[in-house]
């Protein structure tokens, strides 16, 4: 599965959208402190707005990609090839002894299929997840990816669980959720330096955030208006701060359907330090994003989750979040599987052992 080269091990990260920027900024700072690792970013240009790419690696001081690659308007599946082909042209140029893949996009599956077929072994942080409906992209990204990976690294012990269930129990570990070291690192920096609550006129605990980019919500006018009435409906009790992804923005405008009601403040998607701002200070989150769920509970935020079903079911069991239409939230407690904010650190310290494996170990 694995071969070492007596030297620093080099590493290809795949990333393309925010939670795998916010994720590879807490991995990427492990690995610049660890002399045994070589660590190149790949940024596939899924995410290609400036707000929504760009200013993560500005306000976060990530080295920048050295491979960078353009993607717009395209389908997902013609997204996925083109960033499968360039994945492996990276791949046979660098030769790494491992490619790290985050979460569930399709630059994860197109990292993960372009590492198989090379044979380079495959790392998926994140792993385990399952939400159970394979109508999302998303699940079908999440199942793929596991069968696919050598080294599994889960957030939580029901991912753990999920993954025995389908068989895999090699090269599994538990090592808590990047995304709390992010938060731990970037929430000082954001209330040093972000001006957002400032700009917006925003008291703290006085305001909600609501996010929305899934195609399921999105592709869908009729489920879109649904959204944005029940987010009108919450805006009518407090204002709602929207920022608003591009996805969201073009699914709106195709239907005629007007986000900025009365008491919905619609902006421009934000950078992480305003967005770990504007949730750190909120009295409630409305989102249909995952890593969003997430970012709430670690600002002990109560979330309402726009969707039919969460892959963070321990958000829901704690009673940190509900589905949308579940009227009440269950009690609250904390979630222990997240760790300490020390996930990075037990990444690298299992990868020293793991890249050490001699080639043809699978995980499953």
């Amino acid at each position: 599965m694995v071969r070492c080269r007596g030297m620093a091990k080099k590493i290809v990260t795949i990333v393309g959208a925010r939670p795998q920027f916010i994720k590879a900024f807490a991995l990427s700072r492990a690995f610049v402190q660890a002399p045994d690792f070589d660590e190149i970013l790949v940024h596939t240009g899924q995410h290609f707005d400036d707000n929504m790419s760009a200013v993560f690696f500005s306000e976060l001081a990530i080295t920048p990609p050295r491979y960078h690659f353009t993607l717009r308007g395209k389908s997902h599946g013609a997204m996925t090839a083109q960033m499968l082909e360039e994945i492996e042209n990276v791949l046979a140029a660098e030769r790494p002894d491992a490619v790290v893949v985050y979460g569930d996009t399709n630059s994860t599956l197109a990292g993960a299929l372009a590492a198989s077929k090379l044979g380079v072994a495959l790392i998926h942080i994140e792993a385990g997840l399952r939400s159970f409906n394979r109508r999302m992209p998303e699940e079908i990204n999440r199942v793929v990816t596991d069968h696919l990976s050598d080294v599994l690294f889960c957030p939580t012990q029901a991912a753990v669980a999920n993954l025995a269930r389908e068989g895999i129990t090699r090269n599994v570990y538990p090592v808590g959720d990047l995304m709390y070291d992010a938060m731990r690192i970037a929430t000082p920096i954001a209330e040093r330096t972000s001006s957002i609550l400032d700009d917006l006129r925003l008291t703290p605990g006085k305001y909600g955030v609501a996010t929305i980019h899934r195609a399921q919500n999105t592709d869908d006018p009729a489920m879109l208006a649904r959204l944005l009435d029940y987010i009108a409906a919450e805006a009518a009790r407090q204002p709602i701060v929207f920022p608003l992804h591009p996805r969201t923005l073009a699914a709106a405008n195709r239907a005629g359907l007007d986000p900025g009601r009365a008491g919905i403040r619609v902006i421009a998607p934000v950078g992480y330090l305003d967005m770990c701002r504007l949730l750190h200070h909120a009295a409630l989150v409305l989102t249909d994003s995952g890593g969003v769920q997430k970012e709430a509970y670690f600002h002990r935020v109560p979330c309402v989750t726009l969707r039919d079903e969460t892959e963070w079911t321990e958000t829901v069991e704690s009673g940190w979040n509900r589905l949308w239409h579940t009227a009440q939230f269950n009690p609250r407690r904390e979630i222990a599987d997240y760790g300490d904010g020390h996930s990075a650190a037990r990444i690298v310290d299992t990868l020293r052992t793991t890249l050490d494996m001699p080639a043809g170990t699978p995980a499953s």
